[in-house]
């Protein structure tokens, strides 16, 4: 069972703050087909964001049954059960940095790995992606979030040559911005070119 309790939402806009959510009550039964409908700008997006995780509520706490989850990521309430359809590219991004960025920061990684800010920003991430597509924004995240060790998986998977000359540039630029280190698992000689040191796994 899903519990909203005094739920508030404030945004700050043109020096004011707007409230978004205001002490929203709600209970989901568990085994019930539940739908939150009303007029646009009223607020349904905010709050499925909310309780996915995404957006921190400034006012009020979400029960899990009966654990409170509010302090919880979108990943640790993925653990939990809980998934979220309706993420956009921008949601994905913002994410990754741990902070609120705006659209031209956001837009700013997506011009960094190849997308056209403008056609991806607002995108919905679902299976209208291709592979190439959703690996370049995995690696808009990875720039946004700056971490100590970042970790890649045959990068280059799915991307066509013209985009893989791209990426080269993109992990060199990474190198160049980030303090941490950089791991990334491949067989491209371009990629392995770029490397301060090469291991080899064998046997």
């Amino acid at each position: 069972m899903l519990e909203l309790k005094n739920i508030s939402f404030q945004v700050d806009a043109e020096g004011a703050q707007h409230e978004i959510l205001d002490h929203v009550n709600l209970t989901l039964p568990d085994g019930k087909f539940v739908v939150i409908t009303g007029p646009n700008g009223g607020g349904k997006s905010t709050l499925a964001k909310v309780i996915a995780g995404i957006l921190t509520p400034t006012q009020g706490r979400i029960l899990l049954d009966g654990e409170d989850i509010t302090g919880l990521s979108i990943t640790e309430r993925a653990r939990k059960g809980i998934s979220f359809k309706g993420l956009t590219v921008k949601d994905l991004i913002t994410l990754a940095s741990g902070k609120s960025i705006g659209v031209p920061e956001a837009c700013n990684y997506l011009s960094e790995v190849g997308l056209c800010a403008k056609d991806y920003i607002d995108r919905e991430v679902d299976a209208s992606l291709s592979g190439g597509e959703l690996k370049r924004i995995e690696i808009a995240m990875i720039m946004a979030r700056s971490t100590k060790l970042s970790v890649f998986d045959e990068p280059e998977a799915g991307i066509d040559l013209w985009s893989f000359s791209n990426l080269i540039q993109v992990f060199e630029h990474l190198h160049e911005k980030i303090n941490g280190s950089i791991l990334i698992i491949s067989h491209q000689e371009r990629i392995l070119n770029i490397a301060d040191r090469i291991i080899v796994l064998a046997d």
